[in-house]
């Protein structure tokens, strides 16, 4: 329910942002039906009024387009105020000045999406794309490299750091009882040289700055170490739905998401996590170094065979012999990828995107019956018939645009185990008719909807 008294819907306060848009699109704002679109929130905004270029040869300054920050200013410290992250809105002004601004709520059940029209609706409270809930596969004869050597790693250290400060047993014990997991021997003669605890190295960057060449990376001090849990890298529905999870047979290290034994230690100054890993893969080493790409939400990369190694600088390698002959678990289906459905289709394909297409509309029969399908996507105008997708039961997760979202609707045949789903438009879709029928989706599962008030003010002609 919108709360009317929220000053966000008072019509004075959105005045000098009214006004803006007005000089900027009176051509589209006069024509019948027309319609200016953006986004204000606390953090950030889009508002589509063109910047001033500053004079050849001098930076872009604030005061070079003062009366749009202050504009957008007014409505960011409303948001602030009434406690609302941000909001969206389109806004109808007649020649005269009559207007109609229509504001949007953001949903709790709808991720932010990009520009104004609403990311992924979450239709089941607390799912989470499958590849999320993936655990690592066993390693029983997993090891540690021969070139793991905790003595060597401390003395090598404690050269490198005569006047450290290390950790003592009862904590490197609270480290490993508020973790629930026991601490590798190398990790643990890491830390018995140094706890890298701040204060130890009082304030001095150049200091720290010694400290990270010592040990190879920005060491995390015990109280901030934590298991990499899927649950730690967060993706949104709807670009997470479309990963999966393809662990090769002569992988060092396991792709996944997240896995109860990758110990994250430090950080390569890039916003890169490292972990020790004690899950590995069919050909890895308990122990190994991997990096999480802050970049990538699923799997990560082998740095070295052992934390000795790392420190050592001695890389590992990943093996090179996978059998790219084996069907891809994610096909995408585009001008410039796959040409078919057909040719997508096989028993261990989970993941279809329809992309841009010129030619005939995709029927998407060759899916019927696949046992791991759980995503489709296509672009609006590209499959040829959208009722077939009731006959894809194993679906979590359907990207389709506003039409092919309405034939679904209408026909009362929106997939009932979905856990997710999203609106892909084009850049001139309508915002009103999107949230109109992400609103409908919304109700079906009885999740929260989008509020949307319309606050009415006259502006007067232009002059």
């Amino acid at each position: 329910m919108v709360d009317r008294s929220s000053s966000i819907f008072d019509f004075a306060m959105w005045e000098p942002v009214l006004r803006l848009l007005r000089a900027a699109h009176a051509e589209r704002l006069a024509h019948p039906g027309g319609w200016v679109a953006g986004r204000i929130g606390q953090g950030s905004w889009s508002v589509p009024v063109p910047r001033r270029m500053p004079p050849p040869g001098r930076a872009a300054l604030m005061s070079d387009n003062q009366d749009l920050h202050e504009a957008v200013g007014r409505v960011r410290s409303a948001l602030v105020k009434d406690g609302i992250d941000g909001v969206s809105f389109a806004v109808e002004i007649e020649p005269a000045g009559r207007t109609r601004l229509h504001v949007l709520v953001p949903s709790p059940a709808v991720e932010p999406g990009i520009g104004v029209h609403p990311g992924a609706l979450v239709l089941v409270e607390g799912a989470l794309p499958q590849p999320w809930h993936r655990l690592p596969d066993p390693s029983p004869g997993a090891a540690p490299a021969t070139s793991a050597d905790p003595a060597l790693l401390e003395q090598t250290l404690r050269e490198r750091l005569p006047d450290a400060v290390g950790a003592t047993e009862a904590e490197i014990s609270a480290a490993e009882a508020r973790l629930g997991v026991a601490l590798p021997d190398e990790l643990k003669a890491l830390y018995r040289v140094t706890r890298a605890n701040g204060e130890d190295l009082g304030g001095d960057w150049e200091l720290a700055g010694r400290h990270s060449q010592a040990v190879r990376c920005e060491l995390f001090g015990l109280d901030d170490l934590f298991v990499a849990e899927a649950a730690t890298r967060h993706c949104d529905w709807q670009f997470a739905a479309m990963e999966a999870i393809d662990i090769r047979p002569d992988a060092a290290v396991q792709g996944l998401v997240g896995s109860p034994g990758w110990i994250v230690f430090g950080d390569n100054g890039g916003g890169d996590r490292l972990a020790v890993d004690l899950t590995p893969g069919p050909r890895g080493h308990t122990g190994q170094v991997i990096i999480l790409s802050h970049e990538e939400s699923v799997g990560a990369a082998l740095v070295a065979d052992s934390l000795t190694d790392m420190v050592l600088d001695r890389p590992g390698t990943e093996p090179s012999s996978w059998d790219a002959r084996k069907p891809p678990s994610v096909a995408r289906v585009n001008e410039s990828g796959l040409r078919s459905i057909e040719a997508a289709a096989h028993p261990g394909l989970e993941v279809v995107s329809v992309g841009v297409w010129d030619g005939e509309p995709f029927s998407l029969a060759p899916l019927t019956g696949l046992p791991r399908l759980r995503t489709l996507g296509a672009y609006p105008g590209t499959l040829a018939d959208p009722l077939e997708i009731a006959k894809l039961t194993g679906l979590e997760f359907l990207e389709l645009g506003p039409q092919e979202w309405r034939a679904l609707l209408d026909a009362h045949a929106v997939p009932r185990g979905l856990k997710a789903a999203a609106i892909e438009v084009r850049q001139d879709a309508e915002p009103l008719a999107v949230v109109a029928v992400a609103n409908e989706l919304l109700a079906l599962f009885d999740r929260p909807p989008i509020a949307q008030a319309v606050v009415e003010g006259d502006l007067g002609p232009a002059t």
